[in-house]
């Protein structure tokens, strides 16, 4: 096995999003010679509460994912995690609360995924009622992120910081310190006074989350932990364009990966 090889961030058909069942992207996280990983299915109480739809059995996925847990004991540190969905509702977060207090997740990774309900990958956020413009969409996401560093959860990790951007229409979908660096700054300030870890999310074509030069703001800030996310839904992702990140982060000057694991943060060279 590869030592220290991670990926933490992924799903399988306990999200319902998700293409594979946990034994499998287990098996082949295990063949790929992972080290950690990180399971994160989503329990987005946020389009639950709004929309009266239950996308994940919290009972039977983490009763099942910690016997498989224990399958790997010795071979491959298996992290069983959430991804939250932050919602600006008391009510939505007070159940994450309780979703941590009743099965202690060993990890929590916190993302924006929807706008009013409407999550950004429906790309009716853009258009309706009319196109709107990319500096208003953008800064309402960015003003939900920083809202939800706040949080009355634990979390570990800021999940893929940029995410309206791989659904964005815009001729230029990119989010550039140019055109939202104060709003950028902090966020990240904030990221790195309260100790948490800014996500590097290698999903999408060619897009990262947050992009290159997010991550080198984050550096000149002095934020040093970061972890690596191929947010893979189905095995065939599973690590996936891993390297090509690692040598970015290693030209930008970060020395290490860091791992969530029940409330330590593990520290893997690059």
């Amino acid at each position: 096995m590869q030592k220290f090889l991670t990926d933490v961030h992924t799903h399988s058909t306990f999200s319902y999003d998700g293409k594979e069942e946990l034994k499998t992207m287990l098996k082949v996280a295990y063949e790929k010679g992972l080290a950690f990983y990180g399971v994160a299915e989503h329990f987005d109480y946020d389009v639950y509460t709004l929309k009266g739809e239950q996308y994940i059995d919290e009972e039977e996925y983490f009763h099942s994912a910690r016997h498989l847990q224990e399958d790997y004991a010795g071979c491959m540190n298996v992290l069983i995690g959430a991804e939250f969905g932050y919602i600006d509702d008391e009510k939505i977060q007070q159940m994450y609360v309780a979703t941590y207090q009743k099965y202690r997740p060993d990890f929590i990774v916190n993302s924006v995924h929807c706008v009013n309900g409407e999550d950004y990958y429906l790309r009716k956020v853009f258009t309706e009622p009319t196109m709107k413009k990319k500096k208003q969409v953008y800064s309402e996401y960015l003003g939900l992120v920083r809202r939800s560093l706040d949080a009355c959860y634990p979390y570990d990790i800021v999940g893929h910081i940029g995410y309206p951007t791989r659904y964005a229409s815009y001729e230029d979908n990119r989010l550039t310190l140019a055109e939202f660096g104060a709003e950028i700054d902090d966020i990240l300030k904030t990221i790195i006074a309260k100790d948490k870890i800014l996500e590097v999310n290698s999903k999408g074509e060619g897009l990262f989350a947050p992009s290159e030069e997010i991550i080198r703001r984050y550096y000149q800030l002095g934020g040093r932990k970061v972890s690596f996310a191929s947010d893979a839904h189905d095995s065939r992702r599973i690590a996936d364009k891993r390297e090509f990140v690692m040598e970015m982060l290693k030209n930008i000057g970060f020395t290490f990966i860091t791992v969530p694991d029940r409330g330590e943060h593990l520290k893997v060279e690059i």
